[in-house]
């Protein structure tokens, strides 16, 4: 249609180009009226229909350059969205992988405390241990000492009655607790 136009116009202007000059008058011609003014019409009834055509091409191109802008805008959209997403669970590893390491050395923490309070009480446990069999011993050996000097003393008071005959002496007590052995126990150096 817009070729029809300008065929049109094309042969106006051909017209007018090729007219005969009025004499004494350079810059005007002489046309056919009813010629040139069938074009016209014929120019005025196309060009509504060219204009119609135009204004859709130009809506058509416009709407096809919003919706580009739409989905550019909605891709545009998704992918900060998606940025942020990424940006959120980076954050979210960053802060657990903290939290972790800070709990990991909160129990190592306490482990190393347990690890020194039982070896403490472990020690502290042998010691009392160690001092409570030290004591048994001396009662012990105290015991045995009395007991031996209750027999030397009833000896000898059987040797006077016999009129100083000798008695059998009894068997040799046994050693005296300096001699017995002496328990110790290691501690966990890395606990204390």
């Amino acid at each position: 249609m817009d070729n029809e136009v300008m065929e049109l116009i094309e042969e106006l202007y051909g017209m007018v180009s090729e007219a005969w000059s009025v004499p004494l008058g350079n810059d005007k011609c002489i046309v056919e009226r009813e010629k040139i003014l069938e074009i016209l019409d014929d120019i005025k009834t196309a060009l509504p229909v060219e204009l119609a055509e135009a204004k859709r091409l130009v809506s058509a191109r416009n709407e096809f350059i919003n919706n580009a802008k739409r989905e550019a805008e909605g891709i545009r959209n998704q992918a900060e969205e998606r940025a942020r997403q990424l940006v959120d669970e980076q954050e979210i590893v960053r802060i657990a992988r903290t939290k972790s390491s800070e709990l990991m050395a909160e129990t190592e923490a306490k482990v190393n405390q347990l690890r020194q309070a039982s070896a403490q009480f472990c020690s502290q446990s042998l010691q009392d241990t160690e001092a409570a069999i030290s004591a048994a011993l001396t009662a012990t050996d105290a015991a045995i000492s009395a007991a031996l000097e209750k027999v030397q003393a009833t000896r000898s008071g059987v040797q006077q009655a016999l009129g100083g005959k000798p008695v059998p002496a009894p068997a040799a007590p046994a050693a005296p607790a300096e001699n017995q052995p002496h328990i110790t126990f290691e501690t966990d150096a890395e606990g204390e």
